[in-house]
């Protein structure tokens, strides 16, 4: 809508509100996953148990997610399709391993989320032809545990200098298998396979930390943005993310 009132894209003639289809506005169990639909406003997720009992990561990033009036009204599906390298929700569903599910005249597919996007601002669901129906999560195990945290300089600003998820799996003292997404990593959502690949069966020491981070830095590219912060910073703020969540998940996890 902003976007539309600000001239950023071409007049259109008719809009189509979605948010009242049934099959949209779920969230429920569904054959050993977690359904989230599209048009499910995020301050639903936020105070759902059911999500924080399966996907904490995102639970933790929908409580961010601009002010309460905005909660409120603004969907998990708007926050994937409109492709932002940071989209809070998007960066969530990244370490927790979602899928999508996508709806044209022909057929119903699901893809992994990251198959979704193809540049900033840019996703690759046809215009006109395809609609973003919901998204699939794994439902947590024993031992398994998820966590987001976000940097910004106010509540209700758009979009964060940093965030960072985590979801992990804990086998005794070592990661079992981790993944991590950061925003903004790269000109799309980012997940950070390296950086993951240089912590699985470590345990979470000091010193195999400030490793992964070393990863970490090369693999992703920060960038500087005008009005919210610089490359360098960003890369500074990467350091007190990846421990702080990381810990956190880890703890959760025992």
């Amino acid at each position: 809508m902003l976007d539309l009132q600000q001239g950023r894209r071409p007049p259109v003639h008719m809009l189509v509100d979605l948010t009242t289809i049934p099959e949209m506005t779920t969230l429920e169990l569904r054959q050993g996953e977690l359904y989230i639909g599209a048009a499910v406003a995020l301050s639903r997720i936020a105070s759902s148990t059911m999500a924080g009992q399966h996907a904490q990561a995102l639970v933790e990033a929908c409580n961010l997610i601009g002010g309460p009036q905005v909660r409120n009204v603004a969907t998990l599906g708007g926050n994937v399709a409109h492709a932002l390298p940071a989209a809070d929700g998007t960066i969530a569903l990244l370490a927790l391993n979602a899928q999508a599910e996508i709806a044209s005249l022909q057929d119903r597919r699901r893809v992994p989320l990251g198959g979704l996007f193809v540049g900033p601002g840019q996703s690759s669901l046809k215009i006109g032809e395809e609609l973003l129906v919901g998204f699939y999560l794994p439902l947590y195990a024993a031992h398994q545990a998820s966590a987001f945290e976000r940097i910004m300089r106010a509540q209700g600003i758009a979009l964060p200098i940093l965030n960072l998820a985590v979801w992990l799996e804990r086998r005794s003292d070592r990661i079992a298998c981790i993944r991590i997404a950061v925003g903004p990593g790269g000109p799309i959502p980012f997940r950070a396979h390296a950086t993951e690949n240089a912590l699985n069966e470590k345990s979470p020491t000091t010193e195999a930390v400030s490793s992964a981070l070393d990863v970490l830095l090369q693999e992703a590219k920060f960038r500087t943005s005008p009005q919210r912060a610089g490359a360098g910073y960003r890369r500074h703020l990467a350091a007190a993310l990846l421990k702080d969540t990381l810990e956190v998940a880890w703890q959760r996890a025992g």
